[in-house]
């Protein structure tokens, strides 16, 4: 009895909290008994951790009585209950809707009152029988009533599983894949390289000038080159004219000069387009004893419209007829007035056969290049313009470039046009290999993915995954052009396509050896009259003939046209089985004409009627073989062989051929004027005096396109 006074004294300033806590329905707790309560942490504090277990007590508490002693030690056990206990409360309801979640997906939630079931792709028979509730051999059941054999094994289209999961009552959703949720790898969308910015000034170091040479065909643009260059590439060209756009490095006093030479013919327009764009002087070719002619005036406005510096040099005046003062008047006339005459434009006569003045020439273009202070920055990002681009067997697509800015280095990743590539190898004009191209520089790159268009410009880009994604890019856009849906008919055009498509056609597949060739082909093509005939190019591509270009023309009843190109020995083979024509050609003049007259040859030839005579009817004869007109021929001459047709009062009655043509007694072959026949016209019985038969051929007179 000691020991619990003792120990009611000990506890009796915190008696009524532990009575608070213990018995919550004893009226003898009040308000003012609780202050007490702050110091309950600090007694509790050390004796939380070990009084874990007396929770169990405190729980069974209310169902037992517990001595004062159990009291005092469930005291600290109450208060941690207190603190402790309200936390599982609020995690229970979390753990509910995370079963319920992971649950959701394979069971499936409720729409409508029925169950919905959602899958993202095909599933196999045995994978779909528990999903709905069922066995499988259940579901090989219900297919078997739709008509589908199908194993436990075998995988059911989601179109199959939506009447299943109808039948059951389950609602099929298709799910759609997330971007958001990482189902699948994100789309980088890949800038396009921008614009340079202006280099500062510190930065800019001189480059060589690049000249192009223009001018008429047969003027002497190539040949002067090769006075310059020692070499002979006219010699090379097919028929001596240029057909391909050349590019050339020269160096003279230490300078280097970088030489375009386009082609002077007339369907090279684009190719000197591109010519006058990336130069900075132009030298206009013009022939002392020719004169200023088309190609030449089309040059002049190229290198007008580029704002280019222009020098004309005056080829040709070895020769007897030669006159460069009616040069230099036709040249004022297109307000391109000579220096000698008061101008800005520095005339220079030179013979590219004999060499003279072509120092002087080269001396005119260094003072040009001098005064226009031509600077590059060598390290800003490399920017190059495509000059040329063709298919090279055992290199694959190679384009010639000249570089605008920066230095182009083996192993950098680039974008050119629509496709990508990393230089593997850079080729000089010389045909050297070299490591980098500087400002101003031409070179060939190997290592293109595709054909570049001519004009097309190479940026350096900062990797080769940016470079490739960027052409995918370009090339789906391209492709997706392409697949556009086609234009429809409407009431307007529909006559016309009727006609259009009783029109013959020339189908052509082309190949040429570089593309500024194909280009200026098909445009030439294109020009021809087409409106008896329709000149379908099906295909025009880079590189030799090879057997799917043989196929494509034999589906298509077509014929192939290669221009300075080969023939694959399979491709020849195969032509020759399948009955296709393959002409080869290394001038365009030639081509075009030749295209011209087959597509003229393909027209049906117009019948021409020609009248050879008339004769009028005097008196009928009635016979027993019919009847026969007794005629006087007033004209011309009525033939046996020749058609005739009746006319009464000038309007045609009848029109056939000659029957019978008689003189007298005798068959004749013909009757000339002035003399009296008997004519009998087919089965036609009802001749009257004073009838006119005309007497008339019909000519088979070729078409003209």
């Amino acid at each position: 009895m000691a020991t619990t006074k003792s120990e009611d004294k000990v506890t009796k300033p915190k008696a009524p909290k532990v009575s608070a806590s213990a018995k919550k329905p004893m009226p003898e707790v009040t308000a003012s008994e609780l202050p007490p309560a702050p110091k309950a942490p600090a007694e509790t504090l050390d004796l939380l951790e070990p009084k874990k277990k007396v929770k169990r007590r405190e729980a069974d508490g209310p169902k037992s009585a517990l001595s004062p002693i159990q009291k005092i030690q469930a005291k600290p056990a109450a208060k941690s209950a207190v603190v402790v206990q309200p936390p599982p409360e609020p995690v229970q309801p979390k753990d509910a809707p995370v079963e319920a979640a992971t649950v959701e997906p394979e069971a499936t939630g409720s729409e409508g009152g029925k169950k919905v079931l959602h899958l993202k792709t095909s599933i196999t028979v045995k994978d779909l029988a528990p999903l709905i509730g069922i066995k499988p051999f259940q579901v090989i059941a219900d297919l078997m009533a739709l008509q589908i054999f199908a194993n436990i094994n075998q995988t059911l289209e989601l179109d199959t599983v939506a009447k299943l999961c109808d039948k059951h009552g389950f609602v099929l959703e298709r799910e759609k894949k997330d971007t958001s949720k990482g189902h699948h790898k994100q789309e980088v969308k890949v800038e396009a390289p921008k614009e340079p910015e202006k280099p500062k000034e510190e930065a800019l170091k001189p480059r060589a000038p690049i000249v192009t040479f223009m001018g008429h065909v047969d003027h002497g643009k190539t040949s002067l080159l090769d006075a310059i260059r020692k070499s002979r590439v006219a010699a090379g060209e097919a028929g001596g004219i240029t057909q391909h756009i050349g590019a050339y490095s020269v160096k003279r006093n230490g300078q280097s000069i970088t030489f375009l030479d386009t082609p002077g013919h007339a369907a090279f327009t684009a190719m000197r387009a591109r010519g006058a764009n990336v130069t900075d002087i132009v030298v206009l070719v013009v022939a002392a004893d020719d004169g200023l002619m088309p190609q030449t005036i089309e040059a002049i406005n190229h290198a007008k419209a580029a704002k280019v510096q222009i020098l004309v040099a005056i080829n040709k005046i070895d020769l007897p007829s030669a006159n460069p003062d009616r040069v230099k008047t036709q040249l004022q006339e297109k307000e391109l007035t000579p220096e000698d005459w008061g101008g800005e434009i520095i005339c220079v006569p030179v013979s590219a056969t004999k060499g003279t003045g072509v120092d002087t020439l080269l001396e005119m273009i260094s003072l040009q290049s001098e005064v226009l202070e031509l600077k590059s920055d060598p390290r800003a990002a490399p920017r190059c313009t495509v000059i040329e681009a063709q298919l090279e067997q055992g290199r694959g697509p190679t384009a010639t470039v000249i570089v605008r800015m920066g230095t182009l280095r083996v192993g950098d990743a680039f974008i050119c046009g629509s496709y990508w590539g990393k230089v593997k190898q850079l080729i000089s004009d010389t045909g050297k290999p070299v490591k980098e191209a500087g400002p101003a520089m031409p070179v060939k790159v190997l290592g293109l993915s595709g054909l570049p268009n001519a004009g097309d410009e190479l940026v350096v880009m900062e990797s080769e995954r940016a470079a490739r994604l960027l052409s995918e890019e370009r090339l789906f856009e391209i492709r997706n052009s392409k697949l556009a849906a086609p234009q429809r008919a409407t009431l307007e055009n529909l006559f016309a396509n009727i006609a259009e498509g009783q029109k013959p056609t020339l189908q052509i597949v082309l190949k040429g050896d570089v593309q500024g060739s194909v280009e200026a082909l098909v445009g030439a093509l294109k020009d021809i009259p087409q409106s008896k005939i329709t000149l379908d190019i099906i295909h025009s591509a880079v590189g030799p003939i090879t057997e799917s270009d043989v196929l494509l023309a034999s589906a298509s009843n077509a014929v192939i046209i290669g221009f300075s190109v080969k023939v694959e020995n399979n491709a020849s083979t195969v032509s020759k089985r399948e009955g296709v024509q393959i002409k080869l050609y290394s001038i365009i003049y030639e081509l075009i004409d030749q295209v011209k007259e087959a597509m003229a040859g393909m027209l049906e030839p117009e019948l021409r009627e020609t009248v050879i005579g008339h004769a009028e009817v005097r008196q009928v004869f009635d016979l027993t073989k019919g009847k026969v007109a007794g005629c006087y021929v007033n004209d011309g001459r009525i033939s046996r062989s020749a058609r005739a047709r009746v006319l009464r009062k000038k309007q045609p009655i009848y029109d056939g051929g000659i029957g019978t043509l008689r003189r007298f007694q005798d068959d004749v072959k013909e009757v000339r004027a002035g003399l009296e026949c008997g004519i009998k016209l087919g089965d036609f019985s009802e001749y009257l005096p004073d009838d006119i038969i005309e007497c008339y051929t019909l000519e088979k007179v070729p078409q003209q396109l």
